[in-house]
């Protein structure tokens, strides 16, 4: 959870790479180029239909002012075209949103599986140092960002920017200069104050998305840890703190909020000057004959129809702006290169025999904290060996590295000969089934959570992996059976019960080398001693590491390894490393002892 003392947010970096991550939106949209090019075009025909309705008025009431004998004949085909060229303006903004939805929504697809396929591809420490409510909220913001872009350019700015286009070619062609030089002036104008403004604002809205997140991950992080909470009476702890986040979060939502209206007040400021201007020219021309009446509605028409999207064009740059923000974040995360990757063209794991060799190995989670010194450690093929010793002497390290979750720091680990490092991590975790201590299960069925260990199992399959975990008949008692919810992490489920969920999974998963890292330490005795007898039956045509802290269930292991502080002290069988009354034989005589007490 996230530490208790107060810190100052640090405001976030605003060294973007906008134009860079809009390069990286492109190749959404070549997947469906002929989509996009038609969107296009519907867009552009849309425009001209839109720009084509002034030009119909001004036709309208020139007629009416000038030639009033044909009103019963000229008037009614111009109405007609007006009527016309809304309804396909209309249309053809429909048309173009209907045939982009495909582009879009297939975008947001593509990049959310990317970004989950990247994270998955990160380290264990990757996931360890990272907030899953922080990355959970940035994914959302950032998949939403690229659908945003889209329809920002697709329906806000590209269309904006084709009217501009032609009604300054209608101007420049019909006018005097001086109403295309006031009415782009005016944009201009408009354009850099909210260019200027919005710019001043990121900043506060980067922090704004910091704390958003901050809170979010304190939410989820209090909730996941919820029996915590409860232990410690802490409730009031936790809303402490993430109120504390809030009202920081507030302050600065209010600070946007106030600096947002100012930015408003101005753009409607240069719209009403420039708009005042502009009628101001036009109507002293039709004064002085310069100008028909109709010239003068038709101008009038441009400017409402230019100015009321440019007067959402400051919310649109702004929203820009931060979809942009928002995208950086989840294209920074793509970029970040995985700890542990595979080497170039790595060949898959071929599996023999399954003896695992562990020479000279050094390694430690943090530069100034070593781990294991110098270990050298060989599991025989078809074997069991069983590693004991006090806690911290690095027993589960040893799991971790042979997963590769981490890569040793000098010295290598070594599957029938082969240097873990050199082949792929893929065909590595495929050889490897582990029974981990904190067994965490997903929020679905009991059939779920066993199938994950081969999803193409049958029915069959399970339920000779149930009988085996001895978990069967727990199956049987519940009223939903195999569709029984586990809950959030398996919370509905016992320590021992998830546990043999875990022995059944990795069963059920038939691989060659097998890991149980304290998998009976939920058990009572009576199923501890049931399941032991199952391990070794399993455990008989496997390479299979046993990491214990219950010295009891490790008896029978073709050889016990006793750990301290990372190195190998004592190596035997069981009643060899009692002769020896060394380590061993020291926490076997503790372990009896409590047991009898």
């Amino acid at each position: 959870m996230i530490g208790m003392g107060s810190s100052r947010t640090q405001r976030p970096h605003t060294d973007r790479r906008d134009w860079d991550n809009l390069k990286s939106v492109l190749p959404f949209l070549l997947d469906f180029r002929s989509r996009a090019i038609f969107a296009l075009s519907c867009l552009v025909l849309s425009k001209v239909a839109t720009v084509g309705v002034p030009v119909m008025l001004k036709g309208i009431v020139d007629a009416l002012e000038h030639k009033p004998e044909q009103v019963v004949v000229l008037p009614i085909a111009l109405l007609l075209g007006y009527g016309l060229l809304r309804l396909l303006s209309a249309a053809f903004n429909e048309l173009r949103d209907v045939v982009f939805a495909r582009v879009r929504y297939r975008a947001m697809r593509r990049l959310s599986l990317r970004v989950l396929e990247h994270l998955h591809t990160q380290s264990l420490r990757f996931h360890l140092e990272r907030k899953i409510g922080a990355i959970s909220r940035d994914l959302e913001r950032g998949t939403r960002s690229v659908s945003s872009l889209m329809n920002f350019m697709t329906f806000s700015i590209i269309p904006i920017m084709v009217e501009f286009l032609l009604v300054g070619i209608i101007l420049l062609k019909e006018y005097p200069p001086i109403f295309a030089l006031i009415t782009f002036g005016t944009i201009a104008v408009y354009v850099w104050f909210t260019l200027r403004m919005a710019d001043w604002r990121m900043d506060d809205r980067h922090t704004m998305n910091t704390l958003d997140s901050q809170a979010n991950n304190q939410a989820i992080d209090s909730l996941v840890n919820y029996e915590t909470v409860k232990y410690f009476n802490n409730e009031h702890l936790e809303l402490a703190r993430y109120d504390k986040t809030l009202n920081e979060w507030e302050g600065y939502a209010v600070k946007s909020q106030t600096s947002m209206s100012l930015l408003n007040f101005g753009q409607s400021a240069i719209i009403a000057v420039g708009v005042t201007i502009i009628m101001w020219v036009a109507a002293n021309d039709v004064l002085q004959g310069q100008m028909s009446l109709g010239s003068l509605v038709m101008v009038n028409a441009f400017m409402l129809q230019l100015f009321i999207p440019l007067n959402s064009l400051g919310m649109i740059y702004r929203s820009l702006k931060y979809t942009l923000a928002d995208m950086d974040t989840v294209f920074r995360l793509l970029d970040q290169q995985p700890e542990i990757q595979d080497l170039p063209h790595a060949p898959a794991l071929k599996v023999a025999k399954g003896e695992i060799r562990f020479e000279q190995v050094e390694f430690g989670y943090q530069a100034d904290r070593q781990i294991l010194h110098g270990l050298t450690l060989t599991i025989p093929a078809g074997k069991t060996v069983a590693v004991v010793g006090q806690s911290g002497a690095g027993k589960s390290t040893l799991a971790r590295l042979l997963y590769r979750f981490y890569d040793v720091t000098g010295g290598a680990i070594f599957i029938d000969g082969q240097d873990i490092r050199a082949v792929t991590q893929e065909s590595l975790r495929r050889a490897i089934g582990i029974v981990p201590q904190d067994t965490v299960l997903f929020n679905e069925t009991l059939r779920f959570n066993l199938q994950y260990g081969k999803p193409d199992a049958t029915q069959a399959d399970l339920e000779q992996a149930a009988r085996m975990a001895h978990i069967a008949e727990f199956i049987a008692k519940l009223p939903d059976g195999w569709d029984t919810v586990v809950g959030e992490r398996g919370l509905k489920l016992s320590g021992g019960e998830k546990q043999r969920v875990a022995i059944a999974r990795a069963i059920l998963k038939q691989p060659p080398i097998l890991i149980f890292d304290e998998a009976t330490s939920s058990l009572d005795s009576t199923t501890e001693r049931a399941i032991q007898r199952t391990l070794e039956e399993v455990a008989g045509d496997h390479t299979t590491l046993i990491i214990a802290h219950r010295l009891s269930t490790i008896v029978n292991a073709d050889q016990i390894v006793v750990l301290d502080a990372g190195r190998v002290v004592e190596q035997g069988t069981h009643p060899a490393l009692l002769a020896l009354k060394g380590h061993y034989a020291a926490l076997w005589e503790l372990q009896q002892r409590e047991e009898q007490h």
